[in-house]
């Protein structure tokens, strides 16, 4: 677009659907984002605001490949335009201080840059979650030459069986059924038979309390490799976290952001039969035997939504270190019970090796303080030689909240858990919403303990 009628018309047409409704989402299922700054900005409903503020785009000689409006969500009387630009046009950051210091609000985010004051593109919505799903780092159907399943042609066909199943799966759709070989079971039975002997004196007490209910209402017995659409839907009812299939490793970044929705990206295959007791990457054993148990929990998962939630928009360097806490918390985390240390970190907890290794003494086992974790190298090929104890769920939850204030960005978030979606906190309207629904939260707190007490 190189000149302000062709802006306006494509505002026209963009913000707009057939029927003259206003579209929901700025951003275009499918749509390749990378390397580009977005920008959402509010204007009062005046004549010539939109003119003006496409003028100063224009003036500052950049050109938008994008551009969507319509009315604002949070004030009647203000009208909201999404636009999407290269962020290494020479005007931008002039243009984002004159855009600030005329608009009712701005937001800017871009996802490939490091563009002073933009902050990374995040869902807003669960369905969002489609967008990257298929962004994975490694593995999937192609394997490392030292991958045990390497050589095996069989193997590595049967895995992008289970790549195609994730590539294929959007949001809101029954995850597809695994008809699982013998031979796989067989790998599965191993693993599940051997894990079962240490649950009771090594898992802490919340995955000890759940197993049994997996067991009886997801199909976890030693000849039976249970499905992730149970699995999901048990998960659900207990504590609204849900499993979506993925084919492989995905950045920090976007894993952690699913985690946000209550959504943990799971992996469907299992790893190769010549090592069952080795795995190097998550396979299905790790998903289902490590973490699955204690997203059932109330206060573990709501801690893993917190870690989610903290890196929504959060600078890169904060996003490795928000990585380096999940590793050494819902990966590798011991906690304290009745005196004694227990796993609760999944890694632990599907590792029969490394479960009964780290409540011995031969690692370094330091008290849970997130400044510190989140700068603590660690290995990935072998038993952590480190690990933190938290003395509760609740302590490491408070702990890991109080050191995600220290996260810069230039707003705070809020989940709804009615439409899925995450608020974001910057300016007075959302604060006073926010206040007056947790002031309806209140009230009926009040009221059940005046009841209590009668």
């Amino acid at each position: 677009m190189d000149n302000l009628k062709d802006m306006k018309n494509s505002v026209e047409e963009i913000g707009h659907n057939a029927q003259g409704q206003t579209t929901g989402s700025y951003l275009k299922e499918g749509e390749d984002i990378a390397g580009t700054m977005e920008v959402i900005f509010s204007v009062n409903e005046e004549v010539g605001a939109l003119a003006k503020a496409l003028r100063l785009f224009e003036s500052h000689k950049i050109n938008l490949t994008h551009i969507e409006s319509r009315p604002s969500k949070r004030n009647r009387d203000q009208y909201e335009f999404f636009v999407r630009f290269d962020p290494e046009a020479p005007g931008v950051k002039s243009a984002l201080e004159a855009l600030r210091s005329s608009a009712a609000s701005v937001q800017v985010h871009s996802r490939d840059t490091t563009t002073e004051n933009s902050v990374p593109w995040f869902p807003r919505k669960i369905a969002d979650l489609d967008r990257f799903a298929n962004q994975i780092l490694s593995y999937g159907s192609d394997l490392d030459s030292d991958h045990p399943g390497f050589t095996d042609a069989v193997y590595r066909a049967r895995r992008k069986e289970f790549a195609d199943i994730a590539f294929n799966y959007k949001h809101g759709q029954p995850i597809p059924r695994v008809e699982y070989t013998e031979q796989e079971i067989n790998t599965w039975r191993k693993i599940f038979t051997e894990l079962r002997k240490l649950f009771p004196t090594h898992a802490c007490r919340e995955h000890n309390y759940v197993f049994p209910l997996l067991m009886e209402n997801c199909g976890f017995r030693e000849d039976n490799i249970p499905q992730l659409e149970d699995v999901s839907n048990f998960l659900k009812d207990c504590t609204g976290f849900t499993l979506r299939p993925v084919a492989g490793l995905l950045s920090s970044r976007d894993f952690l952001a699913g985690l946000a929705f209550r959504v943990f990206h799971s992996t469907q295959y299992i790893r190769h039969y010549s090592k069952p007791m080795y795995t190097p990457e998550p396979d299905v054993c790790h998903e289902l035997l490590g973490h699955a148990p204690l997203f059932a929990d109330p206060s573990f998962a709501q801690f893993s939504q917190e870690i989610g939630l903290a890196s929504l928009g959060a600078p890169d360097d904060f996003v490795m270190k928000l990585a380096t806490l999940y590793w050494f918390t819902v990966e590798f985390g011991l906690c304290r019970q009745d005196g004694e240390v227990k796993a609760y970190g999944a890694g632990l907890l599907s590792s029969f090796g490394e479960l009964q290794y780290c409540l011995t003494d031969k690692p370094d086992i330091r008290p849970f303080e997130p400044e510190k974790i989140s700068v603590t190298k660690y290995p990935i090929t072998e038993y952590q030689p480190i690990y933190f104890l938290a003395d509760s769920f609740q302590d490491a939850k408070e702990k890991l909240r109080a050191w995600s204030h220290t996260i810069p960005r230039p707003f705070s978030v809020h989940y709804n858990p009615y439409t899925q979606s995450v608020e974001i906190l910057d300016n007075k309207d959302h604060i006073v919403n926010l206040a007056a629904n947790i002031k309806g939260d209140f009230d009926i707190l009040v009221d059940a303990l005046q009841k209590v007490k009668m």
